[in-house]
Formats: structure tokens, sequence, C-alpha cells
């Protein structure tokens, strides 16, 4: 009997959310990882398949700022600082991917300060 691995539940999850959700130049996709310790975002163009912004709260400069980086006001932070990136780049409008996570704690958080920022999705 197989034991329940957490992590390759939210793999599962996953790829059925990507089967129906696209990236498109008009409305590229915002991934979301989460680990322990960090949270990481970035809004992908899936038709060329290329990261267009990122933000994560591994970055020196971020990281400085907020102190403790496995927290929901950090994952509100890197959404604002991810908004942010996106306004310069032209990007408005986006497609949320969750990457599996439940739609709670951090990851909400980060939805939120994306929203704050600007992002429309």
């Amino acid at each position: 009997m197989a034991k329940f691995n957490r992590r390759e539940a939210r793999e599962k999850r996953h790829a059925r959310l990507r089967q129906q959700i696209v990236g498109t130049p008009e409305r590229p996709r915002l991934n979301v990882y989460r680990s322990l310790h960090h949270i990481h975002a970035q809004i992908i163009d899936d038709s060329i398949g290329n990261t267009l912004v990122s933000a994560s709260s591994v970055e020196p400069e971020l990281r400085a700022k907020l102190g403790s980086t496995g927290n929901q006001a950090a994952a509100r932070e890197i959404g604002l600082v991810l908004a942010e990136r996106a306004k310069e780049k032209g990007i408005t409008k986006v497609v949320f991917d969750r990457g599996g996570y439940i739609y709670h704690g951090r990851i909400a958080a980060l939805a939120d300060g994306a929203r704050e920022g600007g992002l429309e999705f």
C-alpha cells in the first residue's frame, strides 16, 4: 500500500488545473510556488513559454525588507512587487494559477497583494 504524499497530490491537482488554465500574450498566467520558508510568483506567457515577470522572497533586497519570508505579510508584499513589475512591462490582466495549493493563507495574501498593486484576475 502506497503512503500518501502531499507533494505528489499537489502536483496532480496542479496538472488537472493546468488543463484549463493557459496564459496568452493578452492575459498571461500568474503562477505561484510556495515552500516552507519562501514564496515565488511569476507571470508566464504559455504561447511562447517565457517568464515575463517574477518576484520571490529569496531576492536579497526583498529578503532584507521583509525580515520573515514565510508568512502572509511577506506573501502580500511579493504580490505588490510582482504587480509593480508587471505594470512596468504593460501587463494589467492575468489568469491566476494557484499551483494546486488551497486558496487560503499565503496564496490568498499574495493574490490580494497583486490585486492591490493593480493586477486584474
